[in-house]
């Protein structure tokens, strides 16, 4: 059996799937704040798969960040106490086997294009838009990782073809200014909506006005589907994938998916596009059955 880890800032999920891809065994508890510990949450979990199962197994973990290929530690970790560390070399010796950590969005795509919404696509984009804005790839189902650990993280190069008034008008964690995440994560969506004049605790929730009529809400989801496109765009004259996921709470705006396609082209090469944009198979599962499937 394959069972993935997803390390998250609050929780930690294991799934344990069969070779089919079943799922076999799943558990969550609350991410202790602090290496060691976590260590030992994840080491708990996986015996107690192991012995819930009568069977061992491989092990991959998604994390919020990425393992230097570098140092081989962890950086870029929005939980900052697994930052600095070998993860995956503790995890090993602990379990006494090789243990795969990737990136929390690479999961997503190889999820996806394993046996999810994305399954037969050679070259997946998968995208997670929720609080922040990630990217993985998977190439013939597996992570591209890329030579310095971050392929995908197109959510902190500067959103492209800038207006006027988008320039120079936001500041990311990250430390640079006017990054892609800024604009077009569900923050960045309510951000721009209060900006208006608008309040509303969600992209979801500035969804519904839209269907109800609100102009204000209207003129914000325009302006979220033009930069969504124009970054999408800038991925697809790059990268060319051959499906794009869309994760995270945004996806679930069904809104989205008749619309993009009409602005797409305005941005792409050549003024034409067909890329599928499509919602995930698996929602808050698919990071980590990704993980299960680094295997």
């Amino acid at each position: 059996m394959r069972m993935g880890v997803d390390l998250g800032g609050t929780k930690i999920e294991l799934v344990a799937l069969s070779e089919a891809g079943k799922e076999l065994f799943r558990k969550r508890i609350p991410t202790p704040r602090e290496y060691n510990a976590t260590l030992d949450a994840i080491e708990s979990l996986v015996n107690e798969a192991e012995t819930s199962l009568g069977q061992t197994g491989s092990v991959g973990v998604g994390i919020p960040g990425v393992i230097s290929p570098f140092s081989g530690l962890v950086k870029n970790a929005n939980s900052t106490w697994i930052n600095g560390h070998p993860l995956d070399l503790d995890l090993g010796a602990r379990l006494e086997r090789e243990v795969r950590v990737a990136n929390d969005a690479n999961c997503f795509a190889v999820s996806e294009a394993t046996d999810g919404a994305a399954a037969g696509k050679g070259l997946v984009f998968g995208v997670i838009i929720g609080t922040g804005c990630g990217g993985g790839i998977a190439i013939n189902g597996k992570v591209h990782g890329g030579g310095n650990g971050i392929g995908g993280e197109w959510g902190h190069n500067p959103l492209p073809w800038m207006t006027p008034d988008e320039f120079n008008s936001t500041e990311c964690f990250c430390g640079n200014k006017d990054c892609i995440e800024t604009f077009i994560s569900g923050t960045g969506f309510v951000r721009d909506y209060k900006a208006a004049g608008g309040d509303a605790p969600s992209g979801i929730e500035i969804a519904r006005r839209m269907e109800e009529g609100e102009a204000l809400a209207t003129a914000a989801f325009e302006r979220f589907i033009d930069r969504l496109a124009r970054s999408l765009a800038h991925m697809i004259n790059m990268l060319d994938p051959d499906i794009i996921v869309l994760g995270g709470g945004v996806s679930n705006i069904d809104a989205i998916y008749p619309r993009l396609p009409e602005v797409l082209s305005k941005y792409v090469l050549g003024g034409e596009c067909r890329t599928p944009v499509v919602k995930n198979m698996y929602g808050g599962s698919s990071g980590v059955r990704g993980a299960a499937w680094l295997w």
